[in-house]
């Protein structure tokens, strides 16, 4: 089984509030066909839930946020979740929208309904689920990012390889010139931050990845503005990216 992330910087404009990007949403959709393993994807808020996350001032702390930002992060993931839908079903492939609040209690997993969708993916549905904003309790919520549901899933279902589909071609040792870090093992890289995220950016991608391969599972890092290469990191062919390789409890 594979678990793949579609960060939201790949599926929208993230520069442009309530942009999607269709055509690449297209092409991924397109280059999952060619999957022939179960697989279940996890997608990012990019300019739809990240820019009312920041406009409300919602983070991933739980705390008693803006009732009416509650309500309009989660109606925009919806429309953003449906879009992806859309191209999926056009594209000949059966999603099965999950919303976390499916698999969640609070800020914790529910492991009997998280193994449950491992079976929902090996039946040959495409189990789709996202970031959003989620009840915690004692009138308070937060946002559960789509990186950290990649840990959540990843940890219970042990999946063959987990890939986190980028806006780069994967992690870069310098910025300036691009340098590509092609494999890690459970060293922590500095990562140089650009932009205000959320949900933390690149570096809580990279300690996600980490918590990931310190339970002994491969992950990559790679473009998903070519897709071509979420289908060789399957297959096991190269290409460009970054892999964090899993450690292995002996």
């Amino acid at each position: 089984m594979i678990l793949i992330k579609l960060g939201g910087s790949i599926i929208t404009n993230k520069e442009k509030p309530l942009s999607p990007r269709k055509k690449t949403i297209e092409n991924l959709a397109k280059s999952l066909r060619k999957i022939e393993e179960p697989i279940i994807i996890v997608h990012g808020g990019g300019s739809y839930g990240h820019y009312w996350s920041v406009k409300y001032d919602m983070h991933t702390k739980e705390r008693k946020y803006n009732l009416r930002g509650v309500s309009i992060v989660k109606n925009s993931m919806i429309e953003l979740n449906k879009i992806i839908l859309d191209s999926m079903l056009k594209n000949k492939l059966n999603p099965y929208c999950l919303p976390p609040t499916d698999f969640m209690d609070g800020n914790k997993p529910i492991t009997k309904k998280i193994k449950e969708i491992e079976k929902i993916a090996k039946s040959g549905l495409i189990p789709v689920t996202y970031g959003d904003a989620l009840w915690f309790g004692q009138k308070k919520t937060y946002i559960l990012s789509g990186d950290k549901i990649m840990t959540h899933l990843a940890k219970i279902l042990k999946p063959r390889l987990c890939i986190f589909a980028l806006n780069e071609d994967g992690l870069y040792s310098d910025l300036k010139s691009k340098k590509l870090i092609y494999e890690l093992h459970g060293e922590r890289p500095t990562i140089s931050e650009n932009k205000m995220d959320v949900t933390g950016g690149m570096t809580r991608k990279v300690e996600e990845a980490l918590k990931i391969a310190k339970s002994g599972l491969n992950v990559f890092f790679v473009n998903g503005n070519k897709p071509e290469r979420i289908v060789k990191a399957v297959k096991n062919r190269t290409f460009e990216g970054t892999l964090f390789r899993g450690k292995r409890n002996v």
